[in-house]
Formats: structure tokens, C-alpha cells, sequence
């Protein structure tokens, strides 16, 4: 068995086709918005997360238009695709259409596909956010993996007293992380995302098991030993 799938996401931003292709395109771009370090180099994007580091091969560059590239078929019929389109509208915005396709092989693919799913849905949403907020700059990521969570419920309700809040944060909450006021721009199943004036804060459920901080700074590192956080 096993699931073929595409996921299409779109917005229209205010920030230049230039903008967004440098964004999508080049490391430290894609760095402040996606996940961990990345690398656009010899044809291919490599990011690394932890101890999962894929590459995928580009097939496409069209600059100020298209972006895409994805792995190779496996065996198994296993493969993800990334697809970037950018169209130029009157006023000063731009459409972004981000296409995620693939095949995930085996009977179990739902959990993973949910997972995955969830994950696109934070990251497109960070790229929105970064495109809107802080156009033309770029961040440092920083990724640090918190304890085993033995129950999610409790690990949410444990957040949000964190960021200040008396129930699990909803999109709009308006929160204090590392010194600053932020709003949650983004909120699902698996994750929580805040925005400050300096930073992209994001917490995510980890498909095994721990909470992760996956976040992104525009300036220097406000110092919080972000292990010790995630162990509270």
C-alpha cells in the first residue's frame, strides 16, 4: 500500500519576486524560515536537523519565477518534491505558491503523513510571516531538542503558562518570550510559533517523541539556554 499526496499552499505577500527567491533559493534565506542549516550548492539544497539531513536535487531555476527540487525515487517508490512559483502583482505584492508532492511507501504512512502535513503547514506559514515582517534580512537558526514528552496535552498547557497564558495558545494571542512582546502567528496539532520584533520563535511536537525549539533570530542571541527552557 502506501499514499501519493500534494499539498498546495498560497499567499500573497508584500514583498518582491526578488524577495521571496532569495528566500527559497540561497542557504541563509531558506535558513530563516524552514528548519536547522541549510546549503544551495553543486545543484542541490542540504539541510540539516539534528541527525536528519537530506538533500534533494534541483530541477528546476527559473530566478524571480520557479524554484524546485526533491529527492530521488527510492526503491520503495518513496520520494518529496518542493515546487516554488512566484508571480508579481500590481501594488507591490506578490502570489507564492509552495506545491509539496510525493509518495510515502507502506501501511503506517498516515502518521507520518500527518506529521509531514503539520510541518508544511508551520513552515509556510513562518515563510509568510518572514516575507511580511522581515523582508530582505536573515536569520540565525537555532534548533535545540528538549526531553521525551510524555503527554502533549500537558506539555501544551506547560507552554502556555511559559508564554504567559492561562489555556494552550491560539493564533492572535498576544504572549512575552525572551524579554519581548510577541503575537502567535501560527498554531496546529503539532506546533506553536511566535513572532517578537527580533525573532521567529517556534515550538514543535517531534515526530519522536521531544518538544523542539526551531527558531530564528534577526538579532543577537538573547542568551536563554533554551534546553534548560525546554526542560521546564
Amino acid at each position: 500500500m502506501g499514499h501519493e499526496f500534494e499539498i498546495e499552499q498560497r499567499a500573497e505577500v508584500p514583498a518582491t519576486p526578488e524577495e521571496i527567491w532569495a528566500a527559497i533559493s540561497t542557504g541563509p534565506g531558506i535558513d530563516s524560515w524552514f528548519m536547522g542549516r541549510n546549503e544551495v550548492a553543486d545543484g542541490a539544497v542540504t539541510t540539516v536537523f539534528g541527525d536528519y539531513s537530506p538533500t534533494t536535487r534541483i530541477t528546476g531555476a527559473d530566478p524571480g519565477a520557479r524554484f524546485a527540487h526533491g529527492t530521488e525515487t527510492a526503491p520503495d517508490g518513496r520520494f518529496v518534491a518542493y515546487e516554488f512559483l512566484i508571480e508579481a502583482r500590481s501594488g507591490g505584492t506578490t502570489v507564492l505558491r509552495a506545491v509539496t508532492s510525493g509518495f510515502l511507501p507502506g501501511d503506517d504512512w498516515q502518521d507520518e503523513f500527518e506529521a509531514m502535513s503539520a510541518g508544511l503547514e508551520l513552515f509556510f506559514a513562518t515563510l509568510v510571516e518572514y516575507l511580511t515582517h522581515f523582508p530582505g534580512r536573515t536569520a540565525t537558526p537555532l534548533t535545540v531538542f528538549g526531553p521525551p514528552v510524555p503527554g502533549w496535552e500537558q506539555a501544551w498547557h506547560d507552554l502556555a503558562k511559559k508564554l504567559g497564558l492561562p489555556r494552550p495558545a491560539r493564533k492572535g494571542d498576544r504572549v512575552r518570550l525572551a524579554g519581548e512582546d510577541g503575537v502567535v502567528y501560527f498554531v496546529n496539532s503539532q506546533n506553536v510559533a511566535v513572532r517578537t520584533p527580533t525573532a521567529l520563535y517556534r515550538f514543535i511536537r517531534g515526530f519522536h517523541g521531544p518538544m523542539i525549539a526551531s527558531h530564528h533570530l534577526f538579532t543577537e542571541d538573547p542568551g536563554i539556554d533554551w534546553k534548560s527552557w525546554l526542560d521546564q
